[in-house]
């Protein structure tokens, strides 16, 4: 059930997210860094600038006459042979200066019959009443329209220069191809005049790939790609007419001070002047490198199917397998986008990514409340009867596994019993036994914690722990006798205790001895239990059996390790049960002073 909602989840969020295009402004700006990159500039394209070198010998632009435009006109128009294809300028002529002046330069246009000049519309927000008699803003509705004087708009042809910013973040990556104004005239954008007209000087047929109104493009050049020659260099002769030749040539500003420079998507950190946005929009034109939107539709359920995929293959995944399958899909969307936006289209960028980056972030921190849970399991099930510094050590360092089987270990085996617990039990009443059987096993708990022993389980009135398991305890064995004074100890003085409540003389039996044993879980894996099994345990329960009260028998093998430090009195060699030959005891008086 949790996979299907979490299918249906991912799934539809993908879908939605695409569909409805809801990270449009990041995407745009990724798709700007990853794909957008400058290519090779189509040379028939040339800029004549107006810059400040320019200004600087010819004054103010605002303030030149028309007769500027025609000496350009005739400089580049040498003769029928030698003249660019198409001449646009990129500059609005709208109100009239000086007459004769005006005059010349409508004069040369239409001689030549081969430059473009530009016009405008001033649009304003609009409300109006759809088919359907819903009031809609309309940002498109035209207050003006901003054309050339009369006689040089009727000597040119005229496309508009309105830039088509986006409303996010007002980088130019699109472009007007025709505007159909309110009486149903069609009037075609800047570029677009220009692309024909070149078009049609070569003796093709200018072709569009979409039949919308606007297209997105690609960018060929950065800010300053493009060949530019400053006007004044033109007009001076330094540049000979020859080099514009069959050229698209365009006019603008270049000039900061001009206020004709926009964001562009193959450079968000310089502005370009409005001039070059028109020559790598004609340059798109002619090459037919306009990018198509990916189908919606298609895309949202692209984007669905790979968020369901992951969400079913993560759940199986470890973290580090999972951490690496999602960085590969967000890098291979990333790939494909590359692709598609190379072959002419626009899909959405970051939806995949971004639902591969949150699904495995999901699973990752479910694989972490797993392993906390799993941890809290193991403190749980060893808290029971592991020293607390042990249960942390098993839970932090998280290799320790609940499950069936053990290992061969090295240990310690403490046993220890209340001597004549059976009439003492018979002579008290129960809630009198239980207090007693309370207080030997707190006691007998505390002291096998204390020294980082393993409470292995009790048995009846006796307990049996083990040191070195289930992890490697230093001078183990030591902390084993050591932890038999303290229970010897502690049971002298509840002794008195019990002696004064109940009249019962109470005390402790024990017995340690050291080797080889099975420790790990034992039973089934619905029911186990942590024990060690084998002769060094039996050993250890029948030196148990023999130690009067107050007594701590340790084998031969067990002095022999901690010789020097403890202090002992021989027993000798004893008969235990199950055991062929004897074994010589020692029984522990203390610990030496280092």
């Amino acid at each position: 059930m949790k996979r299907i909602l979490m299918c249906i989840i991912c799934g539809l969020l993908a879908f939605v997210m695409v569909f409805t295009d809801a990270l449009r402004a990041i995407d745009n700006a990724t798709e700007d860094r990853l794909y957008h990159h400058a290519g090779s500039m189509n040379t028939k394209i040339k800029i004549i600038k107006i810059d400040d070198k320019t200004m600087n010998k010819m004054g103010d632009f605002s303030e030149w006459n028309r007769d500027v435009y025609a000496k350009l006109i005739e400089t580049l128009c040498v003769s029928d042979e030698v003249r660019p294809a198409v001449i646009g300028f990129d500059i609005l002529f709208s109100n009239q200066k000086e007459e004769s002046k005006d005059e010349q330069f409508a004069n040369a246009c239409k001689m030549h019959g081969n430059v473009v000049t530009g016009c405008s519309y001033v649009f304003s927000k609009e409300v109006i009443v759809d088919k359907n008699g819903v009031l809609k803003a309309n940002p498109m509705s035209v207050s003006e329209k901003v054309m050339p004087y009369k006689d040089l708009a009727d000597a040119t042809k005229q496309g508009f220069i309105n830039a088509l910013m986006d409303e996010d973040d007002s980088v130019i990556r699109s472009a007007f191809l025709y505007f159909d104004e309110v009486d149903g005239k069609r009037q075609k954008s800047f570029g677009s005049v220009i692309y024909e007209e070149y078009m049609h000087s070569i003796g093709k047929e200018a072709t569009y790939k979409t039949d919308r109104s606007g297209m997105k493009f690609k960018y060929s050049g950065k800010p300053g790609d493009y060949e530019n020659i400053s006007l004044i260099d033109v007009l001076n002769g330094e540049v000979p007419p020859e080099a514009f030749d069959d050229c698209i040539v365009l006019v603008g500003a270049y000039a900061a001070g001009m206020l004709d420079a926009y964001f562009v998507p193959v450079d968000r950190s310089h502005q370009m002047y409005g001039v070059e946005i028109h020559a790598n929009i004609i340059q798109a034109l002619i090459a037919g490198e306009d990018i198509k939107d990916f189908p919606r539709i298609a895309d949202a359920l692209i984007a669905a199917v790979i968020a369901i995929a992951l969400v079913l293959i993560c759940e199986k995944l470890s973290a580090k397998k999972l951490v690496v399958l999602c960085l590969a899909t967000a890098f291979a969307k990333l790939l494909i986008g590359y692709g598609l936006f190379n072959a002419g289209y626009s899909a959405n960028v970051l939806v995949v990514p971004v639902m591969a980056i949150l699904i495995g972030l999901y699973y990752i921190i479910e694989h972490y409340y797993v392993a906390r849970t799993e941890k809290k399991s193991i403190e749980r099930a060893f808290s029971k009867y592991v020293a607390p510094q042990i249960v942390e050590e098993i839970a932090n360092n998280g290799k320790f596994e609940l499950k069936l089987g053990g290992e061969n270990r090295e240990i310690a085996v403490l046993f220890v019993d209340i001597r004549g617990f059976t009439p003492l039990s018979e002579s008290l009443e129960p809630e009198q036994v239980v207090d007693v059987l309370n207080g030997y096993l707190k006691l007998t708990t505390e002291s096998i914690f204390k020294y980082g022993g393993t409470l292995d389980k009790f048995i009846g009135d006796a307990a049996m722990a083990v040191y070195n398991a289930p992890f490697n305890t230093e001078d183990y064995i030591y902390k084993a006798i050591l932890t038999a004074l303290d229970i010897v100890e502690g049971g002298n003085r509840i002794e008195k205790e019990y002696l004064k409540k109940y009249n019962r003389e109470i005390g402790f039996g024990v017995g340690i001895h050291c080797g080889p044993a099975v420790v790990g879980n034992i039973g089934c894996d619905f029911r186990m239990d942590y024990t060690a099994i084998g002769d060094t345990v039996n050993t250890a329960a029948r030196l148990e059996s023999k130690a009067p009260k107050g007594a701590i028998y340790i084998s031969d093998k067990v002095y022999e390790k901690v010789k020097n430090r403890i202090n002992v009195v021989e027993v000798g060699n004893v008969s235990l049960k199950g055991k062929s030959e004897g074994v010589f005891v020692y029984s522990v008086t203390g610990v030496k002073e280092e």
